[in-house]
């Protein structure tokens, strides 16, 4: 049943830009935190999801502001793959 989805541009977008968003946050936390690559990835998702643990944070200034402009991408592309889910359900 997902396949129905990948049909749907907005849809295969949205999974594009959360899968790029996810690897640069990767990178980022990576070189700027210094964490490990599977920190970095772990950090990058449970804020992307907007979970937050809080295990983890970053403690340089450079490090914080791009968490800030990261979480305010996470908060768009929840809204954004939930306009999709409703619109995808709508046509039906």
């Amino acid at each position: 049943m997902h396949h129905f989805f990948l049909k749907d541009k907005s849809y295969r977008n949205l999974l594009f830009t959360t899968n790029f968003f996810i690897a640069l946050g990767t990178v980022v936390y990576h070189y700027i935190a210094g964490w490990s690559w599977l920190d970095s990835l772990y950090f990058s998702v449970i804020t992307l999801t907007t979970i937050g643990y809080g295990d983890f944070s970053p403690q340089t200034d450079l490090g914080k502001i791009f968490t800030l402009l990261y979480i305010a991408i996470a908060v768009a592309l929840i809204l954004g793959f939930f306009n999709s889910l409703m619109l995808h359900f709508n046509k039906k």
